[in-house]
């Protein structure tokens, strides 16, 4: 259950001392001998610049070797990072207060000027970072102005009052500014390394970062490998000494190295052997809720996509519980919004075609397509995009079998490698691709901004005045009911426009072996390997 509190409470709670979290061993616990952590991780990350990613393997590493202001719990919620307090009386400008035993690795201490370089990095054009909307959606002062070049970054509101306190003005006040803070696009760099490399200051032996651990190997689709970092201020309460990072795209692949005991914790677990891992390893499956959603997504800006009677076609005729309950099938939910049921405080709303029948879903869309132009003798064509995982594949082929057989669609399936295929997206160069969105924070503008006309993430190109009209005013609500109203009138655009097919809501399914302490069932997945442990055998 996500912990939710007040941005006040946030507040008088780190002013009052509330202890960052850390490995916490039970008394009486035997510990291995050699407490390193192997983890799957899906893909091989497409960078190590914290301000230059965006997809969920990098940050699942970054988590590790940095850390920024503040942290995300284990139930979700905001603990002290490198800023051990903080205060703000009108949450419009907040002052951070640094811990004074902060280092880097290479025991340089990490002040808030590290931080006024690091924010203004992040939004600054040369950067060309991916993440940079999340500083504007932040409304930090001037983020949107240095984002488009119409102000240079040395004017963004962030400012080093001294080495230990930092002082960010916002335009506008944000409820959950705080909670924004633990994300990767926040985190710091350490400025003389990253000027003295350029764009190879990520490399082993190059790198200087400020978490518990610090980069000791990476071998290019293989492995990235970490070890304690010793000037991490919270050293003394780390155990794990190594963490190793596995690229594995193939889930059985993952599942077959995890059953021979060379991981210790899988990214994801095969769909077709779910249910025997169930019932032969109980005691490995781990199931948790997942701030996220898995949706297809239609380029606009290409025909016949531009056509909104073809989207809501396409939408229509994925049949959601087949996806969710029998290709998925672990404990996923069939999803009609791009909010999840999951998000803290929101409930979204009862779309009208969300209770229509299934039979009733295909007729309309056999109509849609037919008054778009498309039938049997003239059969709607596309590609689908994928990035390589047997789970997607498997989803695809479902979802492509339900157009084929309700609407004559013909799909040709497309798979690229992680890193190519956000480069595709992002460049606009798909008609329909697989996509997911795991909310950065728990809170459901963290979901709805992605369909903003002029957010980085708008792989769609999708525009709709009227609901950015209704999310700028989301940030101006500082009582969560009107925000929360404002959010459901979002939906409700959304789910008439379908920009995306939304198709089932995440869980997070993995293998975790028994031995692996201070596992978390953190609703965003945001798993930190120092609060995590090996205990003997």
């Amino acid at each position: 259950m996500t912990v939710k509190i007040s941005l006040l409470a946030l507040s008088l709670c780190a002013a009052l001392g509330v202890p960052a979290q850390a490995a916490v061993v039970p008394a009486g616990t035997e510990l291995a001998k050699v407490q390193q952590l192997v983890r799957g991780n899906g893909s091989e990350p497409a960078s190590l610049d914290p301000h230059k990613v965006e997809g969920v393997p990098e940050s699942n590493v970054l988590r590790d070797l940095f850390e920024g202001l503040v942290n995300s719990g284990p139930d979700g919620e905001v603990v002290p990072g490198v800023a051990e307090r903080w205060e703000s009386s009108d949450n419009l400008v907040y002052v951070f207060h640094l811990r004074d035993n902060a280092r880097w690795s290479n025991g340089d201490p990490v002040t808030a000027q590290d931080f006024e370089y690091a924010l203004r990095r992040a939004v600054d054009p040369a950067t060309a970072s991916p993440y940079s909307w999340y500083l504007e959606k932040a409304t930090i002062l001037n983020a949107s102005e240095v984002v488009n070049g119409n102000k240079p970054a040395t004017e963004l509101g962030v400012k080093a009052l001294d080495e230990h306190t930092l002082e960010i003005t916002l335009a506008s006040p944000v409820p959950y500014f705080v909670s924004m803070l633990s994300l990767a696009p926040t985190y710091p760099v350490h400025r003389a390394t990253v000027e003295k490399f350029g764009d190879e200051w990520t490399r082993v032996g190059n790198m200087v970062s400020n978490g518990a651990y610090r980069l000791s190997n990476w071998v290019v689709n293989e492995r990235i490998e970490l070890a304690r970092n010793p000037h991490y201020w919270n050293n003394a309460d780390t155990v794990l000494d190594t963490v190793v990072y596995l690229p594995i795209a193939s889930q059985n692949a993952e599942m077959n190295r995890f059953l021979s005991g060379e991981l210790d914790m899988t990214y994801d677990i095969p769909l077709e052997h779910f249910k025997r891992l169930q019932k032969e390893h109980p005691d490995a499956v781990r199931v948790n809720g997942y701030v996220g959603t898995y949706y297809y997504v239609f380029n606009t800006q290409k025909k016949p996509f531009d056509d909104v009677r073809v989207r809501n076609a396409l939408s229509y005729a994925i049949d959601r519980d087949i996806i969710a309950g029998k290709v998925m099938g672990q404990g996923e939910r069939p999803a009609y919004t791009l909010a999840p049921e999951g998000v803290n405080g929101f409930t979204p709303p009862a779309v009208v075609w969300a209770g229509w029948t299934q039979q009733q879903r295909d007729e309309k869309a056999r109509a849609l397509l037919e008054a778009a132009g498309y039938g049997k003798d003239k059969p709607l064509r596309f590609e689908l995009l994928y990035n390589t995982n047997d789970n997607h594949r498997k989803v695809a082929v479902a979802i492509a079998s339900m157009w084929k057989k309700h609407l004559g669609v013909e799909v040709e399936l497309v798979n690229q490698e992680w890193k190519t295929y956000l480069d595709t997206k992002t460049q606009g160069n798909f008609e329909v691709a697989r996509a997911g969105w795991i909310a950065d924070y728990n809170e459901a503008s963290s979901m709805l901004d992605l369909m903003q006309s002029r957010h980085g993430n708008n792989d769609g190109q999708y525009s709709n005045p009227e609901f950015d009209r209704l999310m700028a005013a989301s940030r101006l609500a500082s009582d969560e009911k009107a925000r929360n109203a404002l959010y459901a009138q979002a939906e409700e655009i959304l789910a008439v426009d379908m920009p995306i097919a939304p198709i089932y809501q995440y869980v997070k399914a993995r293998l975790v072996q028994p031995q692996v302490g201070g596992y978390p069932d953190n609703p965003l997945d945001n798993i930190y390997s120092k609060d995590m442990y090996i205990r003997a055998k």
